[in-house]
């Protein structure tokens, strides 16, 4: 069992973490605020949104951060004078919004749908036109690009699995395969590591794990409170971020506990690839 450290903590619910400019990135799920943390622990709200839940978080190659409001369906961009203006309208394609990835060519996925019927996986291309390219996924959660850019991992967790697709040259997805079968399993954020492993966060769990292609578990972090997503940063992107929480429902959110931490540990190998 890795030691874990306490990074920062009264948090509401920590979600899709980032690396990125030597700081993790976050969004603070009910406060309506992007935070920034460094690795001694001292946090800045970075961005404050005109939602509460959810919203996830990436940045276009050119340095701009994107904002997904997914009860909304927009996709926000901000400006270097700090406004947020809409980068793409994605209401059209599914009623709620979730998780969000960008390739390294500037190719936007962002997944979503109902909770009561399967999710799908949109593409917002460069030019800002908007499609769909992945339907029936089993609510989709966190996504990651390899680092050579051909290939979309998504977390199904009510599939109980990884699900790996080939990046085309014009963006789409194509070759849906299992990536790890995981009995049992609720992965929700993911990130991918130099050896060509997964870790992914699991709620109801309670815990952290890495997994090999085929589902192979390497390493298990058990924990008291639900792991809603992980990020490898840091020094050479070898420490381990874990966003963790209790968790009761949407429907308690506003009246419960910030028991919303982040933790840390030493990983065994680099964090690569997008996020």
């Amino acid at each position: 069992m890795p030691e874990l450290q306490t990074l920062l903590t009264g948090l509401a619910f920590g979600e899709s973490p980032r690396w990125h400019g030597g700081r993790l990135w976050f969004s603070n799920w009910g406060t309506q605020q992007v935070v920034a943390v460094d690795l001694e622990g001292k946090s800045e709200v970075m961005v404050r949104v005109p939602t509460t839940i959810p919203f996830c978080i990436d940045w276009l190659p050119d340095g701009h951060l994107l904002v997904v409001l997914g009860r909304e369906g927009l996709l926000l961009r901000r400006e270097p004078n700090g406004e947020l203006v809409t980068h793409a309208v994605l209401s059209s394609l599914a009623h709620i919004w979730n998780e969000i990835v960008v390739d390294g060519r500037g190719n936007v996925y962002i997944n979503g749908g109902d909770f009561d019927a399967p999710g799908i996986i949109a593409l917002v291309t460069p030019d800002g036109s908007v499609r769909q390219v992945v339907d029936s996924i089993a609510f989709p959660n966190g996504m990651a690009v390899t680092p050579d850019n051909k290939t979309l991992i998504v977390a199904e967790s009510h599939g109980n699995r990884l699900t790996a697709f080939d990046i085309d040259a014009d963006g789409n997805l194509s070759n849906r395969q299992v990536w790890a079968a995981l009995e049992g399993a609720a992965p929700d954020g993911i990130c991918l590591d130099a050896e060509g492993a997964v870790w992914y966060g699991d709620v109801p769990n309670k815990c952290c794990v890495r997994v090999r292609e085929g589902g192979e578990v390497l390493q298990k972090i058990h924990l008291d409170r639900g792991c809603f997503a992980c990020m490898l940063g840091g020094v050479n992107r070898q420490t381990l971020f874990l966003m963790v929480a209790q968790w009761r429902g949407f429907e308690h959110m506003a009246d419960q506990a910030r028991t919303g931490l982040v933790l840390t540990t030493h990983a065994p190998a680099a964090g690569v690839g997008w996020p």
